[in-house]
């Protein structure tokens, strides 16, 4: 499987010099602190830009606006909120409880000067509820999981953005169960597949669209 480069990157995905700029240095600062903190599967390092920076950043394109509030739950090295941010949008909350995390996001907000914030906390303690248009998370929970927190923080016409495996048909069903939504699958952009001629690994994923969350009776 090829790298994907940030050139290569950029020819998937829109963006400035600049916020190419800024991502580039988002990884030079993961590398730098996953020697110290365990911030990532050290083997997707290698291809970073497709496992981490263009899986987060395909969520951009389904934030209507830029001043739209985000809360990304479980932020951990910052994938996919610290990405949308540094793409653009303007009101993004990290939330995570690991402190050292914490003070990594920080120091990847300061210099690249997006517009996040940085909840040190449980997202069960988080103070607001139903102030957020979206709500972001990947790799953290189970759909039902999700759901519950989702449904506490968005506002009613709010939307939940999640980003999942190939296992993740297991999840949702259990998770329809307990919640009525209307749900949207779209396939990853960062989904290489193999060929039959190819020693290629196979990376499956979606992104999961949910709107219009509420609880099942009973």
């Amino acid at each position: 499987m090829d790298i994907l480069t940030p050139e290569g990157f950029a020819a998937k995905i829109d963006v400035s010099r600049e916020t190419l700029d800024n991502l580039s240095v988002y990884l030079e600062l993961l590398a730098k602190w996953q020697k110290s903190i365990n911030l990532v599967g050290p083997k997707t390092l290698a291809d970073a830009w497709r496992r981490h920076v263009l899986d987060s950043a395909q969520l951009f394109n389904h934030i209507k606006k830029p001043t739209d509030l985000i809360f990304d739950l479980g932020s951990g090295a910052g994938f996919p909120g610290l990405v949308v941010a540094i793409m653009g949008a303007k009101n993004v909350v990290l939330m995570e409880s690991n402190q050292k995390k914490c003070s990594f996001l920080g120091e990847v907000i300061r210099q690249t000067a997006c517009s996040a914030t940085v909840f040190n906390g449980r997202i069960e303690d988080y103070p607001e509820q139903h102030t957020a248009n979206y709500v972001t998370a990947r790799a953290l929970a189970p759909l039902d999981e999700l759901c519950a927190w989702s449904y506490r923080l968005l506002v009613p016409e709010g939307k939940s953005l999640f980003l999942k495996g190939e296992s993740y048909e297991q999840e949702l069903t259990l998770c329809q169960k307990k919640w009525n939504m209307d749900l949207q699958i779209h396939p990853s952009l960062s989904n290489v597949n193999k060929n039959d001629d190819e020693d290629t690994e196979v990376l499956p994923g979606i992104l999961i669209e949910i709107g219009k969350l509420s609880p099942r009776d009973g």
